[in-house]
């Protein structure tokens, strides 16, 4: 299974993230670990949606672990 790269933001109210190469996919939550969760969940069925559609699986974006100091 291909890895796609997620970007985590914090608010005021929880966490967003968003994955760059798969427009449309995102998920919210109140903690890190619940935005996660959803955001696997969240890819697993946009994936699953493009292939039932048969829409080209995009190849993942290179990626580096990025942290905000």
């Amino acid at each position: 299974m291909n890895k796609f790269p997620v970007l985590f933001e914090k608010s005021s109210t929880g966490y967003g993230a968003y994955a760059p190469d798969l427009p449309g996919c995102v998920a919210t939550g109140r903690t890190l670990e619940e935005t996660r969760d959803r955001m696997a969940k969240a890819m697993e069925m946009h994936l699953s949606a493009m292939r039932e559609d048969g829409d080209p699986i995009p190849e993942p974006s290179h990626f580096e672990l990025v942290e905000a100091l």
